[in-house]
C-alpha cells in the first residue's frame, strides 16, 4: 500500500473517530468482513464479530443520546479520552507493519486527529444546546452520522479524497480555533481594561 493511500485511510478514519468512534469502527468491522474493498491483510483485526457487535450496539446507543440535549454533551465529555485513543488505536492498526519509532508517531497523528475533530464536534454540540428546540441537535448529530459514513466510504474506496478532505477540515479546525482564540484574549482585555477605569 503507497503512502498516499495508507495516509488517506489514516487521517480519513482517525478524523471519522473523532465524530463517531463507534461507527467508523463497525465501518472498519463490516468492510473487512465482507470484502467491500479489497484491503490490506492488518484490516482484518477490525474482522470480529464480537468487535463488529459490541460497535453496532455502542453506535445505537450514541445515535440516541446525541439527539437528547445537553445528554448529548455529557456523552462527548465521557469520550473526550475514548475517541482520540479509538482515533490513535485505529491509525496504527491502519498502518501494518511498521518500526515502533513509526508506530508512535502514527498514534500520536491519528489521536491528535481524533482529538482536533471530537473537540470540534463537542464545541458545535454545546452551542446547539443553548437553542430552545431540539432540532438543531437532531439536524447536527444526522449530518454528523452521514458525514462519518461519507468520510468512511471515501477512507475505503477513495483514499486520496478522504486525505484532502481531513487535511482541508484540520486546516478550517485550525483557522477557526486560531480566530477564536484572539477573540477571546480581545474580550478579556476589554474587560480589564473596562474594570481598571
Amino acid at each position: 500500500m503507497d503512502l498516499i493511500t495508507t495516509l488517506g485511510r489514516t487521517l480519513g478514519f482517525s478524523f471519522a473517530a473523532g465524530v463517531n468512534l463507534y461507527a467508523t469502527v463497525a465501518m472498519l468491522g463490516l468492510a473487512a468482513k465482507f470484502g467491500w474493498v479489497t484491503l490490506p491483510a492488518q484490516f482484518q483485526a477490525f474482522n470480529n464479530d464480537v468487535v463488529i457487535g459490541a460497535a453496532i450496539v455502542m453506535y445505537l446507543v450514541e445515535f440516541f443520546a446525541d439527539k437528547i440535549p445537553y445528554v448529548d454533551s455529557l456523552w462527548d465529555v465521557i469520550h473526550t479520552a475514548i475517541r482520540p485513543v479509538g482515533g490513535a488505536l485505529i491509525a496504527v492498526t491502519t498502518l501494518g507493519q511498521a518500526s515502533p519509532g513509526t508506530q508512535a508517531l502514527v498514534g500520536l497523528l491519528g489521536g491528535a486527529v481524533a482529538a482536533s475533530s471530537h473537540l470540534t464536534k463537542t464545541s458545535t454540540r454545546a452551542a446547539a444546546n443553548v437553542s430552545p428546540e431540539p432540532f438543531s441537535n437532531w439536524i447536527l448529530s444526522l449530518g454528523e452520522d452521514a458525514f462519518v459514513v461519507g468520510l468512511g466510504y471515501l477512507a475505503l474506496k477513495h483514499p486520496l479524497a478522504a486525505l484532502i478532505v481531513a487535511a482541508v477540515l484540520l486546516a478550517l479546525i485550525a483557522v477557526f480555533a486560531t480566530v477564536i482564540i484572539r477573540t477571546v484574549r480581545r474580550w478579556f482585555h476589554r474587560r480589564r481594561a473596562a474594570l481598571h477605569s
